[in-house]
C-alpha cells in the first residue's frame, strides 16, 4: 500500500483542551499516521456559534498507509474516545475535533469525505497554522498556495499563538 502525505487539524473547546489535542495526536500515531510535523497551538476564536470558550487549534502532518475513508474513521473513532458527542447545534462546543485537511495531491468528494476539507480557504484557526508548518503547500485542485490564500482571507477571526499553560 501507497504512503500519503496527509494533514490534519485538531482543536478543542471542552475540558483540558490542550491535554485533548496532545492526546489526539497520540491516538493518530497509535491508530497508523506517523507524524512528521505539528504547529504550535493555537487560541482561536469560535466560528458559527459564537457565543462559546475560544478553540485551542494544532495542525499536524503526518503519512499514513490508510485509505482516506480508513483514516475518517480512525479520527472520528478517536473524538469518540474523547468524549466527542455530535450534537444538533452546527459548530458548537467540543471535547475534540479532527479534520482531514489534505490527503497527497488527492481532491475526494463522496457523501462521507470531501478533501481537501470544504471550508479550508475560510477558515483561519486552519491556515494559520497548516502554513506555519507547510509554507509551500498548495490546493492540489488549482495549485493555489494556502499561504497566499492566507494572506488574501479577510474573515475577521483571532487567532494567536497559545501560551504554554492554556487548556
Amino acid at each position: 500500500m501507497t504512503v500519503t502525505k496527509t494533514y490534519l487539524c485538531l482543536g478543542s473547546n471542552v475540558g483540558d483542551r490542550r491535554a485533548a489535542i496532545v492526546g489526539g495526536v497520540a491516538e493518530l500515531e497509535r491508530s497508523g499516521v506517523t507524524v512528521e510535523a505539528q504547529s504550535s497551538l493555537y487560541e482561536t476564536e469560535p466560528v458559527g456559534l459564537e457565543d462559546q470558550r475560544w478553540f485551542l487549534n494544532r495542525v499536524v502532518c503526518g503519512t499514513t498507509k490508510m485509505a482516506p475513508d480508513r483514516l475518517l474513521a480512525a479520527c472520528k473513532r478517536i473524538e469518540r474516545w474523547f468524549g466527542r458527542r455530535r450534537s444538533r447545534v452546527r459548530f458548537g462546543p467540543r471535547t475534540l475535533d479532527i479534520d482531514i485537511l489534505l490527503y497527497g495531491d488527492h481532491a475526494i468528494s463522496t457523501d462521507r469525505l470531501t478533501i481537501p476539507h470544504p471550508r479550508i480557504r475560510e477558515r483561519r484557526f486552519v491556515l494559520v497554522p497548516l502554513v506555519e508548518i507547510a509554507p509551500g503547500v498548495v490546493d492540489p485542485r488549482d495549485g493555489t498556495p494556502y499561504a497566499e490564500i492566507l494572506e488574501r482571507l479577510d474573515e475577521g477571526k483571532k487567532v494567536s499563538k497559545s501560551l504554554p499553560s492554556a487548556s
